[in-house]
């Protein structure tokens, strides 16, 4: 059990960083700053987790993370860069705010943590966690741009263990496929999860005890141990796995274009729809103007008739007064 430490958790609100929290706020005399996009969720989980919300893939975010906990805790023993998200999809568009936001999430902002850690770390011990992925070590059909922005922090922490002062532990996890709401953020049309799956709680676990103990590298799933030794003996094995998920990319595929037809037919008809709707205001429109046209007709040759009787009466009381 980790305790009485002072801990920033990235990504705080969904999946393997919620249960890392529940795990983190277990633990005696702990104090964690639980960071996330959105953070309503947060409250309630511990007296000594203090939710804070903050998009992280900019500079000022990370920043601004840094400012709250050193203002909350003076000293980060362990920051845990968790934060992080997926697109499956065919990769054939040319859209570069699109790559750049998952890269700025994914890699840019670890990368920069670990520099703005270090300065503040200032030879002090500390743990810098990152959580990367098994898809960071082995590629898959559908997540070119997830697997390349965790393939480029894998090389990151790769390389940094090389020359990162001794004080600094860092420990990186490589969970295959979690069964949280990653998939729904990866996109909004449903689609066959990669195989194996596991729960976040087991992940998170395995991650803290990776952490306490202070292992360079945690992989949750054996199973995933297991293939890349055989994989490597056996390369026939990994191209038949990646056919099976090329095939459900391909499903996917179908699935999807299928899916934008009938959207497509949707908002035509609602298009329609909309049409048909404005010709019967504008038809109904044009009836109501000529009633209202008709009846303000009648009333103003009420009121001329009125004006013209009242304007006679007027002509006979003035003649009866002055005798005419």
């Amino acid at each position: 059990m980790i305790d009485n430490q002072n801990i920033v958790l990235t990504g705080a609100s969904s999946g393997i960083g919620l249960e890392a929290l529940k795990l983190f706020a277990k633990g005696r005399g702990n104090r964690i700053l639980a960071v996330a996009r959105h953070v309503d969720n947060l409250n309630g989980i511990g007296k000594n987790v203090t939710p804070f919300a903050c998009d992280i893939s900019t500079q000022e975010g990370v920043d601004r993370v840094f400012a709250k906990a050193e203002e909350l805790y003076g000293k980060i023993d362990i920051f845990y860069a968790n934060a992080g998200f997926p697109y499956y999809e065919e990769f054939n568009y040319t859209d570069w705010d699109r790559v750049d936001a998952m890269f700025r999430t994914n890699t840019i902002s670890p990368i920069y943590t670990y520099a703005k850690y270090i300065k503040h770390l200032n030879g002090r011990p500390g743990i810098l966690a990152y959580t990367i992925s098994a898809i960071g070590e082995m590629a898959m059909p559908g997540y070119a741009i997830y697997s390349s922005s965790k393939f480029a922090l894998n090389g990151f922490q790769q390389a940094i263990r090389l020359e990162k002062p001794d004080n600094l532990q860092i420990t990186c996890l490589y969970p295959v496929a979690t069964d949280t709401n990653f998939f729904k953020v990866a996109n909004p049309v449903e689609f066959e999860k990669p195989f194996p799956v596991q729960k976040p709680s087991h992940v998170a676990k395995k991650m803290l005890r990776g952490i306490e103990e202070g292992k360079e590298r945690v992989s949750p799933s054996s199973l995933f141990g297991l293939s890349k030794v055989l994989m490597g003996v056996m390369p026939p094995v990994r191209t038949v796995y990646w056919k099976l998920e090329t095939a459900k990319l391909d499903r996917f595929k179908e699935k999807l274009a299928t899916y934008q037809t009938r959207l497509h037919e949707d908002m035509k008809t609602v298009t329609e729809n909309m049409r048909t709707i404005a010709e019967e205001n504008m038809k109904n429109a044009a009836e109501r103007g000529r009633e209202l046209g008709e009846t303000l007709r009648v009333k103003e040759q009420d009121v001329r008739k009125e004006l013209g009787e009242k304007a006679a009466q007027l002509r006979e009381e003035i003649k009866e007064k002055h005798g005419l």
